[in-house]
């Protein structure tokens, strides 16, 4: 007699494995097509507004496992909150301001000095749009889009 046919196991449609990486993308597509999120949107809305902006990252380069842990902490409480008879809708966000943009122009050879503040500040508002859009694809690729 095998061993395994002694145990008392429940009968479930589960499989043995998780195979994320080959079934998550196929569970956000059925999100997707079931419109879960606005649904739940609809079904909130007229509760009291919870709104938790979900930002930084810092617009100044590639994205890294901190944002992603940022980014599920995040995605907790909002859900918590959305649980907990609140409205809680997803806010994006980017800091696209201050010191490390300045510092990132700057380590790439911007010469600050040798020009005005309103030509300084349009390269750094140049160079945060531009690493909003790479983080954005690649969050994008790391959880399916939204």
């Amino acid at each position: 007699m095998e061993y395994k046919d002694t145990l008392r196991m429940p009968k479930t449609e589960f499989p043995m494995r998780g195979n994320l990486p080959n079934r998550e993308p196929q569970i956000q597509a059925k999100w997707e097509e079931l419109n879960i999120y606005q649904k739940v949107q609809e079904h909130t809305k007229g509760r009291p507004l919870f709104v938790l902006h979900d930002g930084p990252p810092y617009a100044n380069g590639d994205i890294h496992m901190g944002h992603a842990l940022n980014k599920v902490l995040k995605d907790f409480i909002v859900r918590y909150k959305s649980m907990s008879g609140f409205q809680a809708p997803y806010v994006p966000g980017w800091d696209t301001h201050g010191l490390p943009i300045e510092q990132a122009l700057t380590k790439k050879g911007v010469k600050r000095k040798e020009m005005s503040v309103a030509e300084f500040r349009e390269l750094c508002e140049e160079y945060a749009l531009g690493q909003v859009e790479s983080q954005k694809r690649t969050i994008q690729t790391c959880r399916g889009s939204r």
